[in-house]
């Protein structure tokens, strides 16, 4: 295993001065300004719209709306194989299906005359009483049987058992809110169209504007090349592209859309809520009997969409007997969509939350419970892992928690006037990767060029691709430039799911591989001069196209036509994953019941890490987005009316410096032959999985109340009246 040099950001210092264009950064001549319209009513319909004072707005081009719509045709959802972010499009009919539905847009010649047009426009409902939460009357369940896991009999398995633990977790819905915001800038040259969005996914962005918009998607450009942040929110075709793009049209000039963070709030996918259902069981030497893990996730009416993490709590652990499920529960809300660690961050709470629960019934340290349960086949077909590192992760940061000290008694650990408490959880990630092309062009000056449909959400992509060209072909990492996030360069992955690194790297080495073929030169002999003058020319160029071995030509094709093919996780032959431990310590107030974590250690192996410096900031930023999840973040929506009653970055809470104090991420070497060529495994999710948990387990330790959901509140820490 290799761990990479700590490279700085190449693109660091045009991020830090201002330098980098994000996608609502470039100028596109003198364009209008779009602003959208929302609804106020959790459900109902739109009986009357009067625009007269929008339209008496100096300034004011346009008012549309279901009255008067734009030619936008509806894009298949990204969950049953298309780009759409949901399949609901704006303006279809004066129906009302959630709170904050987009029911109009305003273009203006300026972003404050179409603000206060937005704001003028009276919109006038016949309500209806939403169900938008679990409990509420009117929910439609919709079993998937066909998403379930199942081994073994599971009622003879937990007979079997000698402890069990049977209970249900919950965990709340989470917003989006990236520091940069969504937007769209569109601009036509004839019938071409340019299209600036942050975007995690160009190609697709691409294909789906041009089907909503009944074009060739060959007209059609996408460019994001740097996205303030994406996490899953930027991944599928946002509901208003396309009618802004329309807009642009219709307009005859470029258009500009900045969505508020408001906004975002009810226009772009979300984390959804889950129940769980969960029943583990065990012998009295600790061996896991039964397993059965249950998920209940809230979707709109429209769309079935279900994170279904059960699928990998079960690759886990031992287990004599598995049984997992999922129910979608259609409700008056939007569809909601990818959130960083989507099953792993709400379903690893309640498995490693129940883990912890056993170990304290069989009175057993609960990271030798995780020990005796270790395996080197996941249990449901038996398939080998790739590599399975989780027991080193543990024995690394245990030893560097000073776990050796802990105790299994409650309120065990004090300091003056708060209580300590340690927890531990697991934290995993499938490695999962998608065909990618890249273009890669070399000459005798030693310079190389980079050419991939990629995308840098943050993550330090332009680095990594820099590293990993100059490796391969010899040179040093200044003498490569990357350009990326743009449609019309050689389609490469979405970035998401963690696949960038691994995809990327491998069709890169492909590339490089051809270089030196054709040149007859390696990474270890390349002298530049020396090799171009014998090769007989000043620059040579090579495309490859890496297709994952798991992958077929079919999903390859996908590369082309604006589609996702993933592959990886639990496949046919082995079974591949990224692992952790992370270990938590909090405080608890005896009186106020204030929680703080004051330490927070993650080790994580993931095959060969491309550098170490970024790897680092992608475990960090996890924890502390897993502290968030613990004890902070939570959309509260109204039951009564559907509504988001915190749908602003004040009272939505993130974590803050004041609510970190020691983190650290230790990386754990790890070699991996068989996860594909460049033996990379994903990093950009794993950090935040397991946290939660850890968090929760030291709570329990320290106070005795064992919360079985999250966020984690003063008041669910409060005596019992």
């Amino acid at each position: 295993m290799s761990i990479g040099n700590p490279v700085h950001r190449i693109d660091g210092k045009l991020k830090v001065t201002g330098s980098a264009n994000y996608a609502a950064d470039f100028s596109v001549g003198t364009p209008l300004y779009a602003e959208l319209v929302t609804s106020t009513v959790g459900l109902g319909r739109v009986t009357s719209i009067d625009d007269s004072a929008a339209r008496a707005v100096p300034g004011v081009r346009a008012v549309y709306s279901h009255a008067n719509p734009l030619p936008v045709d509806a894009a298949d959802f990204f969950g049953a194989g298309g780009r759409a972010q949901q399949s609901w499009r704006p303006f279809e009919s004066a129906d009302v299906r959630f709170n904050g539905e987009i029911v109009g847009l305003v273009v203006a010649d300026t972003l404050i005359g179409a603000r206060e047009a937005a704001r003028s426009m009276r919109v006038q409902y016949e309500e209806q009483d939403p169900a938008a939460v679990f409990g509420a009357s009117g929910l439609e369940p919709e079993d998937l049987p066909d998403r379930g896991l199942s081994m073994g009999d599971i009622e003879q398995a937990m007979e079997a058992s000698s402890q069990r633990v049977e209970e249900t977790y919950t965990t709340y819905a989470n917003t989006h809110n990236a520091m940069e915001l969504f937007s769209t800038t569109a601009q036509w040259a004839g019938d071409e169209l340019t299209v600036y969005v942050p975007s995690q996914w160009v190609e697709g962005f691409a294909a789906g504007i041009a089907e909503e918009l009944g074009i060739d998607a060959a007209r059609v450009r996408v460019v994001s090349p740097y996205v303030g942040g994406g996490f899953g929110g930027k991944g599928s075709l946002f509901t208003w592209t396309a009618m802004v793009a329309a807009a642009a049209r219709d307009q005859g000039r470029p258009v500009k859309l900045y969505v508020t963070r408001e906004q975002g709030f009810t226009t772009a996918s979300y984390r959804a809520e889950t129940e769980q259902d969960f029943r583990l069981g065990a012998t009295a030497d600790g061996r896991f009997t039964g397993f059965e893990h249950q998920g209940r996730e809230i979707s709109s009416r429209a769309d079935t969409y279900v994170v279904n993490g059960g699928e990998n709590t079960a690759r886990m652990y031992h287990a004599d007997a598995v049984r997992t499920g999922v129910t979608c529960i259609h409700a008056d809300r939007q569809t909601p969509g990818f959130m960083r660690a989507p099953p792993e961050a709400p379903y690893f709470f309640a498995l490693e939350s129940g883990v912890d629960e056993l170990a304290w019934k069989l009175s057993m340290d609960p990271v030798e419970l995780r020990r005796i349960n270790d395996i080197d086949a996941e249990p449901v077909n038996g398939v080998p892992f790739t590599s399975r590192s989780l027991m080193e992760c543990y024995d690394a940061a245990a030893e560097r928690f000073g776990w050796s000290d802990y105790e299994q008694t409650v309120g065990a650990r004090t300091e003056g006037d708060w209580l300590v408490g340690w927890g531990c959880a697991t934290a995993t990630y499938p490695t999962q990767m998608g065909p990618c092309a890249v273009r890669i062009h070399f000459d005798a000056t030693g310079q190389a060029r980079v050419w991939v449909a990629s995308h840098d959400v943050g993550t330090g992509a332009y680095t990594v691709i820099a590293q990993a060209t100059a490796l391969a072909l010899g040179i040093p990492v200044d003498s490569v430039k990357v350009e990326l996030g743009d449609s019309r360069l050689p389609p490469g992955t979405i970035a998401g799911g963690s696949i960038s690194t691994a995809s990327n790297v491998s069709a890169i080495e492909m590339a490089v591989a051809q270089i030196h073929d054709r040149m007859g030169t390696t990474a270890e002999t390349m002298d530049p001069t020396a090799a171009f003058e014998a090769f007989g020319q000043r620059a040579i160029e090579e495309y490859a196209e890496w297709i994952p071995p798991a992958a077929s030509r079919q999903q390859a094709k996908t590369l082309y036509n604006g589609k996702v093919a993933i592959v990886g996780g639990a496949e046919e032959d082995y079974t591949a994953f990224a692992f952790g431990a992370q270990f938590a310590e909090v405080r608890v107030h005896k009186y106020t019941r204030e929680i703080r974590v004051p330490r927070l250690i993650g080790a994580f192996a993931a095959g060969r890490i491309m550098n170490e410096q970024t790897a680092r900031s992608q475990y960090l930023g996890g924890m502390i987005w897993g502290i968030g999840h613990a004890l902070l973040e939570k959309t509260e929506v109204d039951p009564r009316n559907g509504k988001i009653v915190n749908a602003n970055i004040a009272e939505y809470l993130v974590p803050t410096n004041a609510d970190v104090q020691e983190l650290e991420a230790i990386l754990v070497p790890e070699t991996d032959t068989k996860v594909n060529p460049a033996g990379v495994k994903g990093i950009g999710e794993i950090g935040i999985v397991g946290t939660a948990a850890a968090i929760a387990n030291a709570v329990y330790h320290a106070t005795g109340t064992r919360v079985r959901h999250t966020p984690i509140h003063v008041e669910d820490l409060l005596p019992q009246a």
